[in-house]
C-alpha cells in the first residue's frame, strides 16, 4: 500500500468540534481543506463547508472521524442537517485515494466497496492512543471535580487498569494530592506503581471497593459487575472510561444507588483542539512514513 502523489488538499467529512480544529491547523500549514458534513454552521464564518460530492471529487486524499460511521452506517455527522451516506460513484472515487479514518473496520463492513482500497485507521495507532489518553485522562479528572462533593486534594481514589490511560490519569491525581491505588495484573506493573508512589492492589482478586472517594475503571471488560458493586461503597463516585461495553454494570450501580458515569470520547468534548492536533499529527505520520 502506498499514497502517491503529493497531498495538497484534504476533504474532511463529518465529525464534531475536532474535526473543525483538525481543518484549522491543516490550513495554518498550507494545506487546502473542504469541510462536508458541517451545515448547520454555514454563515457562522466557515466559508470552506461544500457538500459530500465535492469533498471527495475535489481533494487529494479525505480524512473521516472516529468513529467513521454509525450503526445505520450513516457518516458520523452531528453538524450535519441530514443523514450522510456515501454513493456508489462516491465511493469508486475514494478507491482511488488515501482515506484516514477512526476504527477502520466499521467503515468496511459499512461499505463494503472500501476493502482493498488505501484505507488507513488513525485510532488503531499506538501514538494516537498514548497522545488521546492525555484529554482523556484530563476529561476524566474534570468530570470527577464538577461531580465530586469535596476536593481532589486529600481524597481518595482508585484506578482500575495500568495501561496508557491509567498511567497517565494515575500521575494526575497523585500531582493533585489524591491518595492513589492502581489495580493491574503484572508483577511489573506492580513494581511500577509502587515506584511511583502509588498502592497497588491486583485487578484479579478485586472483592471489593471501600475507602474510596474516587473510582476510575479503564479496563474494557465488566469488572465492576453486581456482585463487586454490592460491595462497593455508595458514597464513591465511579467513572468508566473503558470503551463499550465498557466495565460497570450500570443498571445494577442505579438500582444499588451508586452514582457511576459513563465517559466516553472525553477529548472531543474536553479538549478538541488538542484533540484536532492529535488527529493531524498522526495523519501527517502515517502519510510520512509510507512515503518513506
Amino acid at each position: 500500500m502506498s499514497i502517491t502523489g503529493n497531498i495538497k488538499t484534504f476533504g474532511i467529512i463529518g465529525g464534531d468540534k475536532r474535526q473543525l480544529f483538525l481543518a484549522q491547523s491543516l490550513l495554518s500549514d498550507g494545506f487546502g481543506v473542504i469541510l462536508a458534513g458541517f451545515d448547520k454552521l454555514r454563515g457562522q464564518g466557515f466559508d470552506n463547508i461544500s457538500c459530500v460530492e465535492a469533498a471527495v471529487l475535489y481533494s487529494d486524499a479525505v480524512i473521516l472521524p472516529l468513529p467513521s460511521v454509525r450503526a445505520d452506517k450513516s457518516l458520523n455527522a452531528p453538524l450535519s442537517e441530514r443523514s450522510l451516506f456515501f454513493s456508489d460513484a462516491e465511493l469508486e472515487v475514494l478507491r482511488k485515494k488515501p482515506v484516514f479514518a477512526g476504527m477502520k473496520e466499521r467503515l468496511i463492513r459499512a461499505y463494503p466497496k472500501l476493502d482493498g482500497a488505501e484505507v488507513f485507521d488513525y485510532a488503531s495507532r499506538e501514538d494516537f492512543a498514548i497522545l488521546n489518553a492525555v484529554p482523556t485522562a484530563e476529561g476524566a479528572v474534570e468530570l470527577a471535580m464538577s461531580e465530586f462533593e469535596g476536593t481532589v486534594f486529600g481524597s481518595r481514589s482508585m484506578v482500575v487498569g495500568f495501561g496508557r490511560i491509567g498511567k497517565i490519569l494515575s500521575r494526575m491525581l497523585h500531582a493533585l494530592g489524591s491518595e492513589v491505588t492502581v489495580c493491574a495484573r503484572k508483577p511489573s506493573d506492580f513494581a511500577f506503581i509502587e515506584s511511583l508512589g502509588y498502592r497497588a492492589k491486583n485487578t484479579q482478586s478485586l472483592s471489593l471497593v471501600h475507602g474510596y472517594d474516587l473510582v476510575f475503571n479503564t479496563v474494557p471488560a465488566l469488572i465492576f459487575d453486581e456482585t463487586l458493586l454490592q460491595n462497593t461503597d455508595r458514597t464513591a463516585l465511579v467513572i468508566d472510561l473503558a470503551s463499550v461495553p465498557g466495565g460497570v454494570d450500570f443498571e445494577s450501580a442505579r438500582r444499588l444507588g451508586i452514582d457511576a458515569r459513563r465517559a466516553l470520547a472525553l477529548p472531543g468534548k474536553c479538549a478538541p483542539k488538542s484533540a484536532g492536533e492529535i488527529i493531524k499529527k498522526t495523519v501527517l505520520s502515517i502519510i510520512e512514513e509510507v512515503n518513506r
